[in-house]
């Protein structure tokens, strides 16, 4: 092998490096394959809820990472369509992201009649970040404590137990339909404007059970004023470890989360997908984001757009099939 004089060989090192360019995060700028620009996060719902704050936490976080200002766009309206179209129409050059939802990427699909933007076709995966459970909660003076309980008990009273949530077509309606079905169980819908205003209701007695997230309902738990039946994923909640999962009452595979991840607009380069996959992998490491994600009752799962975009047509399936059997459709 030739070796080359030492002053030669010090040259060259340093036009490699010249060619490799700044790294991420410690140079201020933003890794070759991202553009050179602010990144904004687009949120389809209001300031203030769920998918907005852990938004705002990895804005913050994923800035450093990149070496650019990262803003947050709430775009809210129609069940998170509004913020999705406006991803949809973005520049393919990794500057916009959308952090979507499950209602909007995977349920909206079969709920409107004319959805303007195709999951799988409009969108290029790039990381879920997170997933969190529903908890079946019930007014204390209800006769059942428990999942077996309530299934027993809408067994010998069919067609007499009601149950709420803030709206057709959300997550909390379609679990509950899902559970009537793996159940074999005939319950009435109280549908409301909002979930605030079901949950209020059913801690005053007027409906007796619900489903809803972590966040809403951890809080009247612990306070007395709602009693959990059962937690909706596969493992306990370590924030109520004595509530069993639906799965362990005896609904098995009942596995049912609400979740949120990261999309592109189709047509985004694959290496710029990657690229904004690494960076969000990175920040998702900081004691900012894991905080934001546990505080919303939520578990942190980073994946990699290839299981992000498996994971999506997974969805597609489960809640399309859970919109059809609920009859629901939104013109």
């Amino acid at each position: 092998m030739t070796a080359f004089p030492l002053k030669r060989r010090a040259v060259l090192a340093l036009a490699v490096l010249a060619l490799a360019g700044p790294c991420a995060g410690a140079s201020g700028q933003a890794p070759p394959a991202l553009p050179n620009k602010p990144l904004r996060i687009v949120v389809g719902y209001p300031a203030g809820q769920t998918v907005d704050l852990v938004a705002r936490n990895f804005a913050a976080v994923l800035g450093r990472e990149i070496g650019q200002p990262v803003i947050v766009d709430n775009r809210p309206g129609a069940n998170g369509s509004l913020g999705a179209q406006e991803v949809k129409k973005s520049a393919p050059d990794g500057s916009t992201l959308l952090l979507g939802t499950l209602g909007q990427m995977a349920i909206n699909p079969t709920l409107y009649k004319k959805l303007p933007y195709d999951t799988l076709k409009d969108f290029a995966p790039v990381s879920q970040v997170s997933v969190g459970a529903l908890l079946l909660v019930a007014t204390p003076s209800f006769a059942p404590n428990t999942l077996s309980e309530l299934i027993a008990y809408a067994k010998a009273n069919p067609g007499k137990v009601d149950f709420a949530s803030g709206g057709n077509g959300i997550t909390a309606h379609l679990a509950m339909v899902v559970l009537e079905k793996q159940a074999g169980l005939q319950l009435n819908h109280i549908p409301y404007k909002g979930s605030p205003a079901a949950l209020n209701d059913v801690m005053g007695g007027q409906v007796p059970i619900m489903f809803d997230a972590m966040p809403a309902t951890l809080p009247q738990v612990k306070a007395g004023r709602l009693k959990a039946l059962a937690v909706s994923s596969l493992k306990r909640n370590p924030q109520l470890p004595q509530v069993a999962t639906a799965d362990e009452q005896g609904l098995k595979g009942f596995d049912i989360n609400s979740w949120v991840g990261f999309l592109a607009p189709a047509g985004t380069p694959p290496a710029t997908v990657e690229a904004l996959a690494a960076a969000i992998k990175r920040a998702s490491a900081s004691p900012e984001v894991q905080e934001s994600i546990r505080a919303t009752g939520s578990d942190l799962v980073v994946t990699s757009p290839a299981e992000f975009g498996r994971f999506l047509q997974g969805e597609l399936a489960k809640w399309g099939e859970a919109v059809t059997s609920s009859g629901v459709q939104v013109d």
